[in-house]
C-alpha cells in the first residue's frame, strides 16, 4: 500500500465515525426544529380506552412500585415509533429545550457556555443581557449555583440549563472563579428575556457579494432576515450567497418568508397535502426585495425540511444555483398538539411538495436507525466524493420550467455538486480537526490570554490583525503529541497554514462569536469558495 492511501484508511475511518454520530445528532436537531404549532383542546371523549385500563392495572397490581406518568411517556414514544421519524413526544421536561430556539427568545441569565473539564465555562454573555449587566464574563467559571456545588460534580447541559433558566423576575446565584482573583466572586442575577437568533452572520465578501448563514427558520428570522440584508445593500451588495448547510429547519412559514424574497409575484413556492389535510398552496407576492438579486444558496447532508423548501423553491423556479451535497430529505409536516400538564405530541399531518410536484422525502421504511444513519451509508457508497454515485429513480423525475431535470425522493440534488475532501496531503491538519484539538487548543490560548486578546474589538480588526506566530504552532504540535497525534515534519509543515486558519477562526469566534469566525474560516471553505468563483464569473 503507498504512502497516500495509507494516510487515506487512516483518516477514513474518522471520518465513517464522525458522519455517523452527525447522522444521529442530526436526527435530534430535526425533531427539535421543525413544527407547526397548533394548539388543540384535550378531547373529553369517555370512550373506552385499552392503554389506560392497562397502565391502572400495573400501577395498582404489579409487583413493585411504578410511575404511571412514565408508563405512559413509554407507550407513546413507542406508539409514534410505528409512524414516522418525525413525529414526537415531547415531555413536560423537554418542552422548552425544544421550543425556544424556534420562539426567538427564552427567559433565563443570558449566557452562552459549554462544559469545559466537568465545569460550566462562559463562552460569553450575551449583550444587554442580565449576566453582562451584573458583570459576568467571557472565561468565567460557575462553582456553584445557590451555594450549591457544580464545579467537578459531572454536571451535564441540560443540568446547568434547567438551573440557570427560570421564569423573567426570578433570582438566581451563582459563585464563579475568575482568572487572576483569588476568591469566588458572588453575581446574584435576576432572570430576563433572553433573545435567540437564527441568523449566525451576515457580512460582505466583497465589493459585490454578500454573505448570509442561517442556523435554522424561527419565528425572528424573517425579521433578521430582512434587517440583514437591507445593511448589506446599503454596503453595496448585487449578489448574494445564502448558506443553509447544516439548517435542520423550522417554521414552515418562515421558509415561505424567506423564498418569497427571491421569487416575482405569483410563483408557487411548496404546497403541502395529506389524508386529512387538503392542498394548500403558498405563492409568491409582490412584497419580495430580492428578485433581481443573482442568489446561490449552499446546501448540504445537513440541511433540512425548511431549508429544502427554500432551495426546491429557487431551483424549481430557475431563480438560482444550488451548490453542495444532497441534502437530508425530509418532506413531512408536523403540528404541534399541546396537552393540558405542559407536554406536547408532534404529529405529521402532511407532505410538503416543491414547485415542480416532488416530495423529498426519503423512505424511512426499514427503520428509523437506517434512516438517520443514512449520512454514514452516503460516505461508504461514494455518494460524498461523487455525484455519479446518487442514483434516482425515472419515475422521480421532474422538469424545471427553464428546461432542468430535477429529482425527488431523496432531498434536494444541489446543480453545483461539491464532494468532501479526503486528501491524503493534509492528514495532520484532517486528525487535529477531527480529533477537536485545534479547537480545544483555541480555547485554552483565548483563555489564557484574553487581556491581550481584548484590543481586537471587531472582525475586520482581527481578521487584519492577528495572525498564530510559529512558536504557537509549535505549541500546538508538541499538544497534539500529548494527545497521540504522531506526525512527520513534512507533514506538520504541509498542513501548517489550514490549521494555522482554522485555529484563527477558532480563536476569532471565542471573542467576538461568529462574526469573528466565519470571514477566516471561509479561506478554508471549499463549498463556499466555488460560490465566490461562480458569482464573480
Amino acid at each position: 500500500m503507498n504512502r497516500s492511501n495509507r494516510q487515506y484508511f487512516i483518516y477514513l475511518p474518522i471520518a465513517f465515525s464522525i458522519v455517523l454520530v452527525a447522522g444521529i445528532l442530526l436526527g435530534s436537531l430535526l425533531n427539535r426544529n421543525n413544527p407547526v404549532h397548533h394548539i388543540i383542546s384535550p378531547n373529553n371523549n369517555s370512550n373506552y380506552g385499552k392503554v389506560d385500563d392497562i397502565i391502572d392495572y400495573i400501577e395498582y397490581n404489579y409487583v413493585d412500585t411504578v410511575k404511571p406518568t412514565d408508563l405512559e411517556t413509554t407507550a407513546i414514544k413507542e406508539m409514534l415509533k410505528e409512524l414516522d421519524p418525525h413525529s414526537q413526544y415531547i415531555t413536560v421536561e423537554e418542552f422548552h429545550a425544544v421550543n425556544d430556539d424556534l420562539l426567538g427568545s427564552f427567559e433565563g441569565i443570558g449566557i452562552s457556555f459549554r462544559i469545559e473539564k466537568d465545569t460550566i465555562t462562559v463562552i460569553s454573555p450575551i449583550p444587554g443581557g442580565p449576566s453582562e449587566k451584573v458583570g459576568l464574563m467571557a472565561g468565567d467559571r460557575i462553582v456553584k449555583i445557590e451555594d450549591t456545588l457544580v464545579a467537578g460534580t459531572g454536571i451535564t447541559n441540560n443540568d446547568a440549563i434547567r438551573k440557570l433558566k427560570g421564569e423573567k423576575g426570578t433570582k438566581v446565584k451563582v459563585s464563579i472563579f475568575r482568572r487572576g482573583v483569588p476568591k469566588l466572586i458572588d453575581f446574584t442575577i435576576t432572570r430576563d428575556v433572553i433573545p435567540t437568533y437564527s441568523l449566525d452572520v451576515a457580512y460582505m465578501v466583497n465589493d459585490k457579494i454578500g454573505y448570509v448563514k442561517l442556523r435554522n427558520f424561527s419565528a425572528t428570522t424573517e425579521k433578521e432576515f430582512k434587517k440583514a440584508v437591507k445593511e448589506l445593500i446599503g454596503e453595496g451588495m448585487t449578489k448574494l450567497i445564502l448558506d443553509l448547510r447544516g439548517n435542520p429547519g423550522g417554521y414552515l412559514n418562515a421558509a415561505i418568508s424567506i423564498a418569497d424574497e427571491f421569487l416575482p409575484s405569483g410563483k408557487l413556492i411548496v404546497y403541502t397535502e395529506g389524508k386529512s389535510r387538503s392542498k394548500n398552496f403558498a405563492f409568491a407576492t409582490d412584497r419580495g426585495n430580492l428578485q433581481d438579486m443573482e442568489v446561490i444558496i449552499l446546501i448540504d447532508g445537513g440541511s433540512a425540511s425548511a431549508s429544502e423548501i427554500v432551495a426546491g423553491a429557487i431551483q424549481d423556479n430557475d431563480m438560482g444555483t444550488i451548490i453542495g451535497r444532497r441534502s437530508f430529505g425530509k418532506g413531512l409536516v408536523q403540528e404541534q398538539m399541546n396537552l393540558p400538564d405542559g407536554s406536547a405530541l408532534r404529529l405529521t399531518v402532511a407532505r410538503y411538495h416543491t414547485p415542480t410536484g416532488r416530495c423529498i422525502q426519503r423512505p424511512y421504511e426499514e427503520g428509523f436507525d437506517e434512516y438517520y444513519g443514512e449520512q454514514f451509508h452516503r460516505l461508504f457508497n461514494g455518494e460524498l466524493q461523487s455525484a455519479d454515485s446518487i442514483k434516482f429513480a425515472d419515475s422521480l423525475k421532474y422538469v424545471t420550467p427553464g428546461g432542468k431535470i430535477v429529482y425527488g425522493g431523496g432531498g434536494i440534488m444541489p446543480d453545483i455538486f461539491i464532494p468532501m475532501i479526503t486528501d491524503s496531503v493534509h492528514t495532520y491538519y484532517n486528525l487535529l480537526a477531527n480529533k477537536g484539538l485545534i479547537f480545544q487548543f483555541a480555547f485554552d490560548y483565548t483563555d489564557a490570554n484574553r487581556a491581550e486578546l481584548a484590543k481586537y474589538d471587531n472582525a475586520k480588526v482581527f481578521e487584519g490583525g492577528y495572525e498564530m506566530s510559529n512558536s504557537e504552532y509549535a505549541d500546538l504540535v508538541a499538544y497534539a503529541e500529548d494527545k497521540g497525534i504522531e506526525a512527520t515534519q513534512e507533514e506538520i509543515r504541509v498542513s501548517k497554514d489550514k490549521v494555522k486558519i482554522l485555529f484563527k477562526a477558532f480563536v476569532g469566534r471565542n471573542i467576538l462569536d461568529e462574526k469573528g469566525f466565519y470571514p477566516i474560516y471561509h479561506k478554508i471553505d471549499t463549498t463556499f469558495k466555488r460560490a465566490v468563483y461562480e458569482l464573480n464569473n
